[in-house]
């Protein structure tokens, strides 16, 4: 056999390889440039609200000068007049309550229900696990006429509580699906071994199930915090007092009278109150993702 014969299959398989390095190139580009444009398309809201927040009122009212850049100088006196002069403190502190029992109430309850659905099989489980998710799915407007004449039946209307008793209504079912995923992804030998060793079912869920399914409670965690932080269909319905109003409602009610829009206080409201989910959001991105990941494959 020649020496171009021998030569023939090993320049196809250079030339193969080169296609595949060229195409592996462009796919990058490719996924690169709409990467940028997705970017950009998602980053212009969050950077129109920071440039609004601080500007003048007289800025904002100008129409002539360009709304994408600071002209007159940066001022903190949108931020300065919403914590001093607005309720928004109120708002503020009438939230975070709100959230951290709500979030209190779904992780209670969701994991007890997803342990109990999850790894004790029992008839009709399976077909109730459904039944939980199915309900997350009923749109918010559906519910809040009727959740509206149970929350004024046991005295909570115009109460912040009153949010406390309705929001785990969407949290607790999803959470709880999230959580039957992550908790049926964990192996059967942990609980016979647990069961030999003479635990009872309430110390398996919490010295080996929780911290072995911890990402999944972060990311339910995180879940019910977001909703229960920027939820709006509720606290419109339920609230029309300042002192018990929650950050979606009460900074938009307060600071839009009629025809008169505060869109210098607007935006900063809207920034003090993004800090937080987006904080969490940060540090904890890795295990909402995973938790995420593990409640729909495994559930």
């Amino acid at each position: 056999m020649t020496s171009a014969a021998l030569s023939a299959p090993a320049k196809r398989r250079l030339g193969a390889r080169s296609s595949l390095r060229r195409n592996r190139r462009w796919a990058l580009i490719t996924s690169y440039v709409f990467l940028v444009i997705f970017a950009i398309f998602f980053l212009i809201p969050p950077y129109y609200m920071i440039v609004t927040a601080f500007k003048s009122d007289a800025e904002v009212a100008h129409m002539a000068t360009n709304p994408w850049i600071i002209a007159d100088g940066i001022t903190l006196d949108q931020f300065r007049i919403l914590l001093t002069q607005t309720d928004f403190l109120t708002f503020f502190k009438n939230t975070v309550i709100v959230t951290l029992c709500v979030v209190a109430i779904t992780m209670v309850v969701s994991v007890l229900a997803a342990f109990s659905l999850g790894r004790m099989k029992f008839w009709g489980s399976s077909v109730l696990a459904t039944g939980i998710f199915l309900t997350y799915l009923v749109p918010d407007t559906l519910l809040f006429i009727p959740l509206f004449q149970i929350v004024k039946a046991v005295g909570l209307l115009n109460s912040y509580w009153g949010m406390v008793l309705v929001y785990p209504t969407l949290t607790v079912p999803f959470c709880t699906w999230i959580m039957i995923g992550y908790f049926q992804s964990i192996p059967k030998e942990l609980d016979e071994a647990a069961l030999i060793d003479g635990a009872s079912h309430m110390q398996m869920l919490t010295k080996i199930f929780i911290p072995v399914a911890l990402p999944g409670i972060i990311a339910a965690m995180i879940f019910a915090f977001t909703v229960s932080w920027a939820a709006f269909v509720y606290p419109m319905a339920f609230l029309y007092s300042a002192d018990q109003q929650v950050l979606t409602v009460g900074t938009v009610t307060s600071l839009i009278r009629a025809d008169v829009y505060k869109w210098g206080m607007l935006m900063a409201g809207a920034l003090l109150a993004a800090a937080p989910p987006l904080v969490i959001y940060a540090f904890l991105m890795d295990y909402y993702i995973a938790g995420l990941t593990a409640g729909a494959t495994k559930g």
